[in-house]
């Protein structure tokens, strides 16, 4: 669907080699015939590139004239359900990002992800910035794990000076409401919070609600690309 609901042909994905050290990984870029800016995407820790959530954000970005590049960590390459530690996610985070400027010069890159994907991105931000990058947005940012509310994995996001949007599900579990407002507060003008109303980490939402998985995914990637105007012109 596009952003005004209309149905839109799926844009072909291109298959990529992401060269790390001494092998590669998977990706998949999907660019529209004109492209406003990219969105370097990571998968969660769960589930690959390939997943369904991902394919559709991918498609209806690129919708809205946004290009991503969605790539797997070495671990899912590998088939492996343990997750990488942080040192090989960041370099894979960091390979992506350079792939991304390779095959689409000059275009404005935002980085992150989906719950892992996200949180690993912004801490190779927070290490060492990502050349190019102008901005971090989080899919479900995990700030803590399910059933144990703590903002401790939050520390590092005071280390990242490029602007940040987390969009996050009302009933996420793994980001309690009350820890993740104060906590954007506390970031400033450089944190944005679009909250997703009865949503959970997976950005699902009851029946009851009266809207389809595609509605909130509308809502919030319209929030998304908004977003990356108001930064373009700062």
């Amino acid at each position: 669907m596009t952003a005004h609901g209309r149905r839109h042909p799926d844009v072909k994905a291109r298959a990529v080699k992401i060269a790390l050290e001494g092998r590669s990984v998977s990706a998949l870029l999907i660019a529209p015939p004109s492209v406003s800016a990219c969105y370097v995407f990571a998968h969660g820790a769960g589930a690959g590139m390939t997943h369904p959530f991902m394919e559709a954000v991918a498609q209806e970005l690129a919708a809205r004239q946004i290009a991503t590049l969605r790539y797997q960590f070495p671990y899912m390459e590998e088939g492996s359900k343990r997750p990488d530690v942080p040192k090989v996610a960041h370099a894979a985070v960091r390979a992506a990002v350079a792939k991304a400027a390779e095959v689409l010069p000059g275009v404005t890159f935002i980085a992150g992800g989906k719950s892992f994907g996200g949180r690993m991105t912004s801490q190779a931000q927070a290490l060492s910035p990502l050349p190019g990058v102008v901005g971090l947005a989080f899919l479900g940012f995990p700030l803590h794990a399910a059933g144990a509310p703590s903002d401790e994995r939050a520390a590092h996001l005071f280390d990242v000076r490029v602007p940040m949007l987390f969009v996050q599900g009302t009933r996420d579990g793994l980001a309690e409401m009350s820890l993740m407002k104060p906590l954007v507060k506390k970031l400033g003008v450089r944190a944005v919070l679009h909250e997703v109303a009865d949503a959970d980490h997976s950005f699902h939402v009851p029946a009851k609600s009266g809207r389809t998985d595609a509605d909130v995914r509308a809502g919030f990637l319209d929030a998304f690309v908004g977003w990356i105007r108001t930064i373009n012109k700062r």
